[in-house]
């Protein structure tokens, strides 16, 4: 009905929405170096005239104000979806390259404690032995050196086991905490759903979904959808793990035991329901600081230690074959110097103690020939194999930390496009605060007017003076 008291009613609304909006715009300011927060926008909604005529008569009434149908996050479901892809990809390629360059820095290559040096230097002994077969502080020497290579060798290897043992260690963690995510992100969705079902405002909780959301694909990679009733559903290559209220448990299957220790099966993982203890096997491989683990224990330890275990095999058995073909300084044929078990490299070791034992004659019968120190330096021959061995791992090195470079571009790219919309601005919403502001000390200067029109329509008409 038109009139001055729906003009009342008009100036009440107004002064209501551009509270609302000055609400919205102090959050958003109050919020504006909270990690996840969305930044907010009120949706206004004209009151106009009635949207069904009346049968019988017309209405005279030209517009009824305004109201805050909703309150906006300035989100995009596809630059959201943009920005966990690419955050997984980085945490993966972070992970991998983080593994990479402390396993590198545990070479010691190059450098004088190095597996390089060592053996350089016990060829260097060997051939001074040649030269002085009888001195026993040349055979010493050589001795030494001999120890101090099996030391080096060893050095490395306890680096690299030490390295996967922390790599198990922090997939355990992982996967216990992609399944404490995994909760809350579903247990959330609960909430959001009674939250619509009640007509509360559900803008928290949404950044409180996206958060954990974001998480799940830095640790695994997932892929996260968000459904029609506003909740999250997440997808490990196509097994599901949190859909609706339900969340299922990641658990390892294979390569790692519980408490971080080796297995001797493949590493796996599956997707268990905690209610029938059903588990879905999760093909393919996982993304995110998972999958960078597991790529570093499946594919980048292995691989290095293997090449490392056919380097110490080959000296071995050159090494072995030279000694035997000579004489120990009493006149016996030599034996095997090193000892080696492929693959294990603890097993690699000197077998002689004694200086008089090493076989450095070729002239068999006690002699000062010093004949096959030259042959045992000889044999000592995989500098070239284990320099490949190095520079291979380093290039790899090199590779990852570039890849994990140019995808940091790419995903900064993303954050700020992300930023440019969901982040708060201090100068939009200072002008939006004096904005609605200035339309509300409007809406109250209309309030005023009205109730000086009232009082004069009411007190004063009809007054004769």
């Amino acid at each position: 009905m038109a009139g001055s008291f729906a003009s009342i009613n008009t100036a009440l609304t107004a002064l209501r929405y551009q509270q609302t909006a000055l609400d919205i715009a102090s959050t958003n300011v109050a919020n504006v170096g909270t990690d996840g927060y969305v930044r907010r926008r009120v949706v206004g909604e004209t009151l106009g005239v009635a949207s069904a005529p009346a049968r019988w008569s017309r209405s005279t009434e030209t517009s009824s104000g305004v109201q805050a149908t909703r309150v906006d996050r300035m989100t995009d479901v596809l630059l959201d979806s943009r920005m966990r892809r690419e955050h997984g990809r980085q945490s993966y390629l972070d992970g991998v390259s983080g593994a990479l360059a402390r396993i590198e820095t545990g070479l010691a290559e190059p450098g004088p404690s190095g597996v390089a040096a060592a053996l350089a230097d016990f060829r260097g002994t060997l051939a001074d032995l040649g030269n002085a077969p009888g001195s026993d502080a040349a055979r010493s020497q050589a001795l030494g050196a001999a120890a101090t290579l099996v030391d080096a060798v060893k050095l490395q290897s306890a680096h690299l086991g030490d390295e996967a043992a922390d790599q198990r260690s922090h997939l355990v963690v992982v996967v216990n905490e992609v399944n404490a995510v995994s909760k809350q992100l579903a247990a959330t969705n609960r909430t959001i759903s009674a939250a619509l079902n009640g007509s509360s405002d559900t803008t928290s909780l949404m950044d409180e979904r996206d958060a954990l959301a974001l998480r799940l694909s830095e640790l695994t990679g997932a892929k996260a959808t968000v459904q029609d009733d506003g909740s999250m559903s997440v997808e490990l290559n196509g097994t599901a793990l949190v859909a609706g209220f339900d969340a299922k448990e990641l658990v390892v299957t294979g390569g790692v035991d519980s408490d971080g220790s080796a297995l001797p099966t493949p590493i796996g993982f599956a997707a268990k329901d905690t209610a029938t203890g059903t588990q879905v096997a999760v093909a393919g491989d996982l993304g995110g600081d998972l999958g960078a683990t597991v790529h570093v224990l499946r594919d980048e330890l292995p691989a290095y230690v293997a090449g490392l275990a056919g380097v110490v095999k080959d000296l071995v058995n050159a090494v072995n074959d030279a000694h035997r073909a000579g004489y120990k300084a009493s006149g016996v044929p030599g034996g095997d110097l090193f000892k080696f078990t492929d693959p294990d490299l603890s097993t690699f070791d000197v077998l002689i103690t004694d200086v008089k034992d090493l076989a450095v004659s070729k002239v068999a019968g006690p002699s000062n020939d010093g004949n096959n120190a030259a042959a045992l330096a000889q044999a000592v021959k995989v500098d070239d194999q284990y320099q490949q061995l190095v520079n291979g791992f380093g290039s790899k090195v090199a590779s990852a930390q570039q890849l994990a470079k140019n995808q940091q571009a790419l995903t900064d790219q993303v954050d700020s496009a992300r930023e440019q919309m969901a982040g708060v601005s201090l100068d939009e919403e200072t002008v939006n605060m004096l904005s609605a502001q200035r339309a509300y000390e409007a809406a109250a200067r209309v309030m005023t007017t009205l109730d000086s029109v009232l009082d004069t329509l009411i007190n004063r008409t009809g007054l004769v003076r």
